[in-house]
């Protein structure tokens, strides 16, 4: 093989790498988990990174409300039958743009923000603080649980052409992978990434 040739072939594995490493930086990654108890409730906080892909940006500035959807889930092995799920809690948090006011609006749960940019609405969508998501009484304080948490663009809230839209698209199929960690109603339950 020619000097050219490998040349050529060597830019086009690192075009393809830097393309392949830009594609992977938009999504939502799981940065910090924290079950922590308050009297008979454990409580979740959670800080995700969401980053979306120029289209969905743009798509949110003309108008288009965005659905992100948490799910959490707590489950402990049984070797006899299916596992147990003794807790599961979903969340859904909005995010749209006001042009009157040149800002984005984010809503959850009764709660409402405004942020001036992209990124903060972002910031605020994934940040998750004092979510209760466990009653103790669900637990046996003795036993293991393995708990499970996901955050999700709901593709099923979008306007009908753009759900269209999103099964083409890669770029509007935006989710974290389940992060699954132990869980001991007697221990500590932080995990940093």
């Amino acid at each position: 093989m020619s000097q050219g040739i490998k040349q050529l072939i060597l830019c086009g594995l690192l075009a393809l790498s830097f393309f392949s490493g830009v594609a992977r930086a938009e999504g939502i990654n799981i940065t910090s988990v924290e079950l922590e108890r308050a009297d008979n409730d454990w409580l979740l906080n959670a800080t995700f990174k969401i980053e979306l892909s120029p289209g969905l940006e743009d798509a949110v500035q003309k108008g288009v409300v965005l659905y992100f959807q948490t799910e959490f889930e707590l489950t402990r092995s049984r070797w006899y039958w299916f596992d147990e799920k003794p807790a599961l809690a979903q969340r859904q948090t909005r995010l749209s743009y006001q042009p009157l006011t040149q800002q984005y609006r984010i809503a959850s749960e009764g709660f409402t923000f405004s942020a001036k940019t992209i990124s903060e609405a972002l910031q605020a969508v994934g940040s998750i603080g004092g979510w209760r998501v466990i009653d103790n009484n669900q637990i046996d304080p003795s036993k293991p649980y393995t708990a499970g948490l996901r955050m999700t663009l709901d593709l099923s809230k979008l306007p009908k052409p753009f759900q269209v839209n999103a099964l083409n698209n890669r770029d509007w199929n935006v989710s974290s992978d389940w992060l699954r960690f132990p869980f001991l109603p007697n221990g500590s339950n932080l995990i940093k990434r």
